[in-house]
């Protein structure tokens, strides 16, 4: 039997994860960059996304077959109670439930954070996207055209976002992902991991 695993991501993951982003670098308009990052730029990122927000990986068997993670929306700081979202999976896990079960963990872990909203983007036409996260609830909030150039023509991107905490005054600023309870986490990804 397959030993299923969510954890926090950490830099020495970077050669691991970038297997799984490659192809969508090299590829595909899904990544709208246009040179895969070397592993110690890749390394770096990890690193500092993770000093404020989560950065999960998926593992089956102990190798990593999915990721997903938050980082800013926006600099300036009253975004601050934003976060965008994004997630990974190796094509042969597509389907399989491991970005559901990684995007539960990250709006779970983020709601405990304290931030407000949560938003996503995909390239126009993405239909799967589209209905993984009306899933969640996402709202589409409207269209970049022709945004992005890449592998030789324009593209579009929709955007979605969700509000996953109370717009309340004088809201508290997010903590970081550090300051929450081991045995919370723990829960967050047990949790995740038991549904169908």
């Amino acid at each position: 039997m397959e030993n299923h695993r969510i954890r926090f991501a950490v830099p020495s993951d970077s050669e691991a994860i970038l297997k799984i982003y490659a192809p969508y670098v090299r590829d595909t308009a899904v990544s709208f960059e246009t040179e895969v990052p070397s592993v110690p730029d890749f390394a770096f990122r990890i690193a500092s996304i993770s000093e404020q927000y989560p950065y999960l990986v998926y593992q089956v068997d102990g190798v990593i077959v999915g990721y997903a993670y938050a980082a800013r929306h926006r600099e300036r700081a009253a975004y601050c109670y934003d976060a965008e979202l994004s997630v990974y999976v190796s094509p042969e896990y597509h389907g399989s439930g491991a970005a559901h079960k990684l995007y539960a963990c990250l709006l779970t872990l983020l709601q405990a954070l304290g931030y407000r909203n949560v938003y996503a983007a995909y390239t126009v036409p993405n239909g799967k996207s589209a209905k993984f996260h009306q899933k969640f609830g996402f709202t589409e909030i409207g269209t970049h055209r022709k945004t992005g150039y890449k592998l030789g023509q324009w593209h579009d991107v929709c955007w979605l976002e969700l509000a996953i905490n109370e717009h309340s005054e004088n809201p508290e600023p997010p903590k970081a992902v550090g300051e929450l309870a081991e045995e919370f986490v723990n829960a967050v990804f047990s949790s995740a991991l038991q549904e169908v």
